[in-house]
Order: C-alpha cells, then sequence, then structure tokens
C-alpha cells in the first residue's frame, strides 16, 4: 500500500555511511527521514534502494555524490513515484560507467554544487543535468564537494516538504 504523506529518503556518497555528517543532521532535525546505509556496488546499493522504497510513492531523494547519482537512477526507472530531488554535488558524470540508459527526467531537481569542488567539476555536472533534468534549479555555491559550508544553510523545510 502506498504511504500517505511523502517519503523522504536521504542516499550518502560512496565513501560515507548512515553515520556521516548529513546523515546525524538528517536523522536529528526529520525524524521520519529513512536514512539506511548503501554499502557494496552500484547494483547491489541500487538493489538495495529499491528494496527500502517498495510501495512508497511521494517519494522525496535527497542524494549526496554517489547518492545524487543513485537517486537520479531511481527517478529514471521509477519517476512516477518520485515528487522531487535534492541533489548535492551529485556524481553524474559517472553515469556513462554504469550499465544504466539515461533518459530525460521531469521530476523537480535542486542540485546544489561548490564552485570549488576538486572532485566533481560543477560546470559538467551543470552541463549533464541540463541534459536530463527537465525541470532544474541548479545553485552554484561557494564551497568544496562536501558542501562543508552550505550544507545547514539550504532551506530544508522547503525542500523535504
Amino acid at each position: 500500500m502506498a504511504s500517505q504523506g511523502p517519503t523522504r529518503i536521504f542516499i550518502h556518497g560512496l565513501d560515507s555511511s548512515n553515520q556521516g555528517t548529513k546523515a546525524k543532521f538528517f536523522r536529528e532535525r526529520y525524524h521520519d527521514m529513512l536514512i539506511p546505509n548503501f554499502p557494496g556496488s552500484l547494483e547491489e546499493r541500487m538493489e538495495k534502494l529499491h528494496s527500502v522504497l517498495e510501495g512508497k510513492s511521494g517519494i522525496i531523494l535527497v542524494g549526496s555524490s554517489f547518492g545524487g547519482l543513485m537517486a537520479t537512477l531511481f527517478a529514471m526507472e521509477d519517476e512516477t513515484r518520485v515528487k522531487r530531488m535534492i541533489l548535492l554535488a551529485p556524481a553524474l558524470l559517472l553515469m556513462d560507467k554504469t550499465p544504466y540508459k539515461p533518459k530525460a527526467v521531469g521530476v523537480p531537481t535542486w542540485i546544489f554544487h561548490g564552485t570549488r569542488d576538486e572532485l566533481l567539476p560543477p560546470q559538467d555536472t551543470k552541463k549533464w543535468a541540463e541534459t536530463w533534468f527537465k525541470d532544474l534549479t541548479f545553485e552554484l555555491v561557494e564551497d568544496d564537494h562536501m558542501l562543508h559550508n552550505t550544507f545547514r544553510q539550504i532551506d530544508w523545510d522547503r525542500l523535504l516538504s
């Protein structure tokens, strides 16, 4: 049975876990937010993501770095269940290295990306995002890949409602 309110989920990055700084932030402020741990390969992580979200709709996906790639892949596979996506310096450039075939997504999507991101160049992420997201808000912020300075300043209450 589909859930009544939005289902909010945080998907951490490749070298992070559900015990990282962003996960702790969400756990403290949004008690109903799903914050699973995603170990393993991309395929294993996606399998777990599908399992966690099975039967749920009105999903708000928050993905950080590699988690942003996972959120995007999920929305590309089943966008009718996704209400919106908030992607933090998403690793969209890795799409070409996955077995998944990208397709355009109409889900409202916000991307926050640091100008000083040395891991994922923001101009490359923006170019990719503008190609595949039909409803995109791209915010370039004065920050690094981890968004240490700006993460807490994002209007999470509005984006997660």
